[in-house]
């Protein structure tokens, strides 16, 4: 036999089964929350920045009201790299904006001398406003790119980490002198140009000679990659114990995907430091008067940051600590 009970003032519905002299009550399901409130409609959007300094630029800052109500009170600011001086850095914008009506405001800028090499620079702009979408302000940005990353991690080597036991002489991977053995890198299976695989990438250890630069003791730089995964792969180890920092992947579309990374200390700091994944361990170190340190394991890990999957990378910004040394980086799926 079913019966509905009523239980206090929640009004809860259940239903009581009578089994083998038993009652179970099943609550009735939960309320349904309430939808999300929709994204904001407002366009913000910046005009192309004349990159071609010294000089002063103008700006063009476009608002487009995209919701139900009229928009007014609207009001726009401007701002470049740090150190770019922006006149006037807000404006106000006169009368109202209907439902899908746009506005301008032209902000002039200043440029400075075009500096060599990769350098991405980004502008952004804020309005805020009554009326509109409801949400009282909105946000725009734009980057804009001067040269070219460099071709590949190999153009970005500028370090020497692996030397021949009997030329040491060039080695530097920790600022003291000390490198790896090539011989023992060999014999763990880290031969010039072998694939390596960690953490679901397919990678390449750096096919150069001993004694020649085989690394990449970043600094920010700007190296392209292009491929698509899940995931971005990083080969390498770091020198201190603050080896950590910020990498980003900028795809095709003009979006990007940012993550932070660590490596351990090639020796001394625990294996799994800043979550890395230990790769290959040898035996010693060459140091400048030669092989030494035998019985102190000198480390090669992995580690990664986040990918969208259905994006295409196209360069990648390295992170800006020269404690974190890379061989070699890859997607995976």
């Amino acid at each position: 036999m079913r019966s509905v009970q009523r239980i206090g003032s929640l009004r809860t519905l259940a239903v009581a089964v009578a089994t083998a002299g038993a009652t179970v009550l099943v609550p009735a399901p939960a309320t349904a929350a309430a939808p999300e409130a929709p994204a904001a409609a407002t366009e913000v959007s910046i005009s192309p920045v004349d990159l071609e300094g010294p000089a002063v630029s103008a700006v063009k800052v476009t608002v487009k009201n995209g919701g139900p109500q009229r928009l007014r009170a609207l009001k726009v600011s401007f701002a470049g790299p740090t150190g770019w001086a922006v006149q006037p850095s807000v404006q106000d914008v006169a009368g109202s904006l209907t439902a899908g009506e746009s506005a301008d405001a032209t902000f002039r800028i200043q440029v400075p001398e075009r500096r060599p090499g990769f350098v991405i620079r980004t502008f952004t702009a804020t309005a805020t406003y009554q009326g509109g979408d409801g949400r009282g302000t909105a946000a725009g940005t734009r980057t804009e790119r001067s040269g070219s990353p460099q071709a590949n991690l190999e153009a970005a080597y500028n370090n020497v980490a692996i030397t021949d036991e009997s030329a040491t002489g060039p080695g530097d991977y920790d600022g003291e002198g000390n490198s790896f053995s090539a011989q023992r890198l060999a014999a763990a299976g880290l031969r010039r140009g072998a694939a390596v695989e960690a953490l679901g990438a397919e990678l390449t250890w750096p096919d150069v000679a001993a004694g020649t630069k085989d690394n990449v003791a970043t600094s920010g730089q700007a190296v392209k990659l292009s491929g698509k995964g899940s995931k971005l792969v990083f080969l390498g180890s770091g020198v201190t114990s603050g080896a950590t920092g910020s990498a980003t992947a900028y795809y095709t579309d003009g979006t990007v995907s940012s993550g932070t990374f660590g490596f351990p200390n090639w020796s001394f700091d625990p294996a799994d430091a800043h979550g890395a994944t230990l790769v290959k361990s040898t035996d010693g170190r060459n140091r400048p008067d030669g092989y030494g340190n035998a019985t102190v394991q000198y480390r090669v890990f992995a580690h990664s940051i986040p990918l969208d999957p259905a994006k295409t990378v196209e360069f990648v910004v390295l992170p800006a600590n020269a404690n974190i040394h890379i061989f070699a980086m890859a997607t995976a799926p």
